[in-house]
């Protein structure tokens, strides 16, 4: 393993535990030409996924993209990012068990939306507004009317009574 301090190739493992759940071996390695220490993940290799974009393009599944979008649409709700790390293992994991080894964005999409429904009702509409390209207040309605029917608000005042 090349250090991230001076690229030397030798080092030793100082401790192995798991993470992920078991899904994956946390290693905190020491260099053994400068004694800098370094974590890294060792996790089993699985068949690439391929996602096929709105536009016919395909590229390989990229999980740290989908965290990316997962930490945008979650900022100052007060969600843990770890939480939305736990997201993405589930959604990567469902994904691995398909037996085709290609799947739409939009797939990807409605199963991230999935989880923030129960998680955060802002997280999801910011979600939404990005994947689903709302081009007015209209399909911002739309999917609060939605989320509001999908999660049981029965007699909630909401922002939905106050619209036209």
């Amino acid at each position: 393993m090349q250090c991230p301090s001076c690229q030397h190739t030798d080092s030793r493992v100082l401790e192995s535990r798991s993470a992920d759940g078991g899904r994956s071996v946390r290693r905190r390695r020491e260099c053994l030409n400068c004694d800098f220490r370094f974590t890294t993940y060792e996790r089993v290799e699985t068949v690439p996924i391929t996602v096929v974009k709105r536009n016919g393009h395909r590229e390989t599944f990229n999980r740290s993209k989908l965290l990316h979008g997962l930490l945008r649409a979650c900022e100052k709700t007060g969600l843990e990012p770890a939480r939305l790390e736990g997201v993405v293992d589930e959604i990567e994991l469902q994904l691995q068990q398909r037996s085709g080894r290609e799947v739409r964005s939009g797939e990807i999409g409605e199963l991230v939306l999935e989880q923030l429904s129960d998680m955060s009702e802002v997280a999801y509409v910011r979600f939404a507004s990005v994947y689903r390209q709302f081009q007015g207040v209209s399909d911002f309605v739309a999917t609060l009317e939605g989320l509001h029917r999908r999660v049981g608000h029965q007699g909630d005042a909401s922002i939905l009574a106050l619209l036209p």
